[in-house]
């Protein structure tokens, strides 16, 4: 027998098309167009249940090069693994960012990041209307969300969900149900999706892992598992993989910057441990005439690393998350948040 949806299953508006339950639909936002006059245009995938839930987003490529993301839910769609929620709605984003993508970059042909321009401006800049587009046409009908990014520069990161924590109970809740090796409270950014979906009582986390234009098959594997338990954890699947290792949770967190430049190297991996007043490196002039010793102030997790290896002052070299609260002689550097 065929089944029918519930009468307390709500219409869904997407787009200029009605979207009912049971359906899978693929639509695409028209967002702007290139000098050349070809569209650009954003696919997003819906997945409806015949029975009523929560609506979820499943999002990628906020940043064109960031390619761990968009592959984590390209997989999904294409193994079928989102097609029939037991409740509720999935739509699934693999790139917002279309300009970026085209143009291995981070940001849109103006120069201005995604992800520092919402809620956006119909008659703004190239990420204003593309963030508008987002807030008008999306936002209003999800309740929680995944966001998926990568490192950037150069930059790696190890698989870890960003939030805010002790805040709110739902978002500790979320990202428990993820289960991600670490789990990090981050603050809002200005301008960022986060924040926009926050002001309007939606819950959206971020899962990190890799950098920029490079494939973290580990990463995507952890992404995609994550990504069942959150929505196991809403009833939305039946079943969900079991975290292979325990959340390390870090409500504190830091860069270490480089206080020379020159040629940087370093032994450590993201993920390993690292002591106070330790070894992890060293900046050498290209010269051969000196060496500097590099010693950590702090102890933690290495959970993002520069791989760049020429660096100037400044740069950001390892990012450190703290399990615990720093003792009065571990104070951490004053940009805890900083990328």
């Amino acid at each position: 027998m065929k089944k029918k949806a519930n009468d307390s299953t709500p219409a869904f508006y997407l787009n200029g098309r009605t979207i009912a339950p049971g359906e899978q639909v693929l639509t695409r936002l028209i967002i702007s167009q290139l000098p050349t006059g070809t569209v650009i245009d954003v696919p997003v995938h819906v997945f409806r249940s015949l029975q009523p839930g929560p609506t979820v987003l499943l999002m990628a490529g906020m940043h064109g090069d960031e390619v761990n993301g968009i592959e984590t839910i390209r997989r999904m769609i294409r193994r079928g693994q989102l097609q029939e929620p037991l409740r509720g709605t999935i739509v699934a984003i693999p790139i917002l960012n279309i300009y970026g993508f085209l143009n291995f970059s981070r940001e849109v042909p103006d120069g201005k990041d995604v992800n520092r321009s919402f809620p956006g401006h119909p008659r703004g800049s190239v990420a204003s209307r593309v963030a508008h587009r987002f807030m008008r046409e999306i936002m209003p009908l999800i309740d929680y969300g995944i966001d998926f990014h990568t490192g950037g520069a150069a930059r790696s990161n190890h698989p870890q969900v960003r939030c805010l924590l002790g805040e709110d109970a739902e978002t500790d809740a979320l990202a428990a149900a993820f289960a991600a090796p670490f789990t990090l409270h981050a603050a809002l950014r200005p301008g960022s999706l986060r924040e926009a979906a926050m002001q309007q009582g939606r819950r959206i986390i971020v899962f990190e892992t890799g950098e920029s234009l490079r494939l973290d098959e580990a990463g995507i594997e952890l992404a995609t598992a994550g990504t069942f338990r959150f929505l196991k954890h809403l009833g939305m699947l039946a079943e969900a993989p079991e975290p292979a290792q325990a959340t390390v949770v870090c409500r504190r967190h830091t860069w270490l910057r480089a206080k020379y430049a020159g040629l940087f190297r370093t032994p450590l991996r993201t993920g390993e441990y690292l002591h106070k007043g330790q070894q992890y490196g060293v900046v050498a002039d290209p010269y051969g005439e000196q060496a500097v010793r590099l010693v950590s102030p702090v102890s933690g997790y290495v959970i993002g690393l520069n791989h760049m290896p020429v660096v100037n002052q400044g740069d950001a070299l390892l990012h450190i998350a703290v399990p615990e609260e720093p003792t009065d002689d571990e104070e951490l550097p004053s940009d805890s948040d900083a990328q």
